[in-house]
């Protein structure tokens, strides 16, 4: 099965009835090192392919550098609205560069990362939230990119950074 679907049936397997809850994901921090091991895989095989085509149409990426004092100081729900934000300009990103590359080695990265950035995005979608469900519209910081290879690295970043974080802070609340 995709990996994607993998990580979206390992979130729902440990849903609680009435309120989501993504205890394994969040409590065991393997799985979120697992998703970033492999967001440094998909980085290194993109750069290894051979003359990856210059976007014609440049990706939108979002900026995803972060202050770790100023992310403290939001609350989760506005964590969870800004990743929810930046990945699905990530997933636009991916799904139109798709449409430019055609060599299997870049396209199939793509897809994968396209999987992964869009299982997150669900992931984080169907978390219950005193503020409701999550409406698209919002406009994070952002950069054109025409290099394929910006979008693995953003991705990465992406996990690297806010994903893990935001983890980290929910399992304050959920792993007691």
């Amino acid at each position: 099965s995709p990996p994607g679907l993998l990580l979206l049936t390992s979130f729902l397997l440990h849903v609680e009835e009435g309120r989501a809850s993504p205890t394994r994901l969040v409590c065991d921090d393997r799985l979120i090192q697992k998703y970033i091991g492999e967001a440094k895989d998909m980085e290194e095989r993109a750069d290894q392919c051979q003359a990856l085509p210059t976007l014609s149409c440049p990706a939108v990426l979002p900026l995803v550098d972060f202050s770790l004092q100023q992310w403290k100081t939001k609350s989760n729900e506005t964590k969870r609205q800004e990743i929810l934000c930046d990945l699905a300009l990530l997933v636009g990103a991916a799904a139109g560069a798709q449409g430019q590359v055609t060599q299997e080695c870049g396209a199939r990265e793509l897809s994968q990362l396209y999987q992964h950035a869009n299982s997150f995005l669900l992931l984080l979608q169907t978390f219950s939230w005193e503020a409701g469900p999550w409406e698209p519209g919002c406009s994070p910081r952002s950069i054109e990119e025409t290099h394929i290879t910006s979008i693995f690295l953003t991705y990465r970043q992406l996990v690297q950074g806010k994903l893990r974080f935001f983890f980290r802070d929910l399992a304050k609340d959920l792993c007691k």
